[in-house]
């Protein structure tokens, strides 16, 4: 079945195309449901995939710009997107890649790039998903105690607010974000960008991993508000990467095409149904999502680790990751059909008149 397979013209890598559609689809709705580019999944998705380690950031940053762009221009129409915040924080993103680009080349020349980014992926997923499902069971807690005391708790509430204790460093200038309802000191969201602009040049998940749960614990957006505002940031960052890897010779544009082509269809629907799900809805599928591609790079570092089980193990990888990216495009592509169905049902229902 050598159809199924395509030859990387930069790389030299022998890759299954279908994978990468699956990859691009899935991702795109992901990305446009989650705020974050989806590449937070494309690096070791194409590392399963038979990519090495280099090639894998430098064509996951160069695919992230393009249904991006779709989802934020989707985001923007329901008034999701903070284009001050969002241009603010370009400033440190830009600076903390190039930083990043040049950690990995440097990695790569001493040979440790797969072990150093794997890990680091691992820990940093653990993080996450730590955080969010921290947030959601202080969160619920917070609604009994209210419950309780016969009080409504505010629906803006969270259950982590870091942000409220760092919006008291009032270093000037101190900037109002207005559509995020958000006053803060603009050193804030410049060291947050610069932070996750480092992460997307070390691990090519264009920062959104990090960068949407920081706009709401760190800055205090609202989860809707940081999933636009993070999208139309991803988008600016993601052309600097893409120029920054390309010049280094570290990104198959072939593949980014190919993924391109279903990640612009799915960012739209992703997008979409953010409509139809809560914001603390779409925190609990992300921490799940998390977890599962935490488990699937806990494989790939095991095939590694143990030569004699390298073959079940990296099948293993590509089937959890693939199946989570199927898994988690269904369950968003039913909600958006449900949410489509409801608002319909309501537009044909008969206007009463009094």
């Amino acid at each position: 079945m050598d159809w199924l397979h395509v030859l990387m013209p930069v790389s030299g890598a022998l890759i299954f195309w279908p994978g990468l559609v699956v990859l691009g689809f899935g991702v795109g709705m992901i990305g446009g449901f989650f705020g974050m580019g989806g590449g937070w999944m494309v690096t070791p998705g194409l590392n399963i995939l038979g990519f090495p380690m280099a090639f894998a950031i430098g064509t996951d940053i160069a695919q992230m710009s393009g249904p991006s762009l779709v989802s934020t221009l989707r985001h923007g129409k329901f008034g999701n997107v903070d284009y001050q915040l969002g241009l603010t924080m370009v400033v440190g993103t830009v600076g903390g890649l190039e930083v990043g680009a040049r950690m990995i080349m440097w990695l790569e020349r001493i040979g440790q790039i797969d072990l150093y980014v794997r890990s680091a992926y691992l820990v940093l997923l653990t993080l996450i998903a730590w955080l969010v499902f921290a947030d959601i069971s202080k969160k619920r807690r917070k609604e009994r105690e209210a419950l309780a005391s016969g009080r409504k708790l505010d629906a803006l509430a969270t259950g982590i607010e870091w942000h409220k204790t760092l919006h008291k460093i009032n270093i000037p200038p101190v900037v109002h974000f207005k559509r995020a309802g958000v006053r803060c000191s603009i050193w804030l969201p410049i060291a947050v960008s610069f932070f996750t602009g480092w992460l997307a040049g070390v691990l090519g998940i264009g920062g959104g991993l990090v960068r949407m749960p920081a706009l709401i614990y760190l800055i205090g957006c609202p989860t809707h508000i940081a999933v636009g505002t993070d999208l139309f940031e991803i988008v600016i960052s993601g052309l600097y990467g893409t120029a920054s890897y390309s010049y280094k010779g570290r990104t198959e544009l072939l593949a980014a095409l190919i993924m391109l082509i279903g990640a612009s269809i799915g960012a739209q629907i992703g997008s979409i149904a953010t409509k139809y799900v809560k914001g603390y809805g779409i925190r609990i599928f992300f921490g799940f999502a998390v977890v599962g591609c935490g488990v699937s790079i806990l494989l790939k570092i095991a095939a590694a680790a143990v030569p004699s089980l390298r073959n079940i193990l990296d099948t293993c990888a590509a089937v959890l990751i693939l199946g989570l990216v199927s898994a988690l495009s269904l369950y968003i592509l039913t909600k958006f059909v449900m949410g489509v169905r409801e608002e319909r049902a309501q537009r044909k229902q008969p206007l009463v008149h009094v």
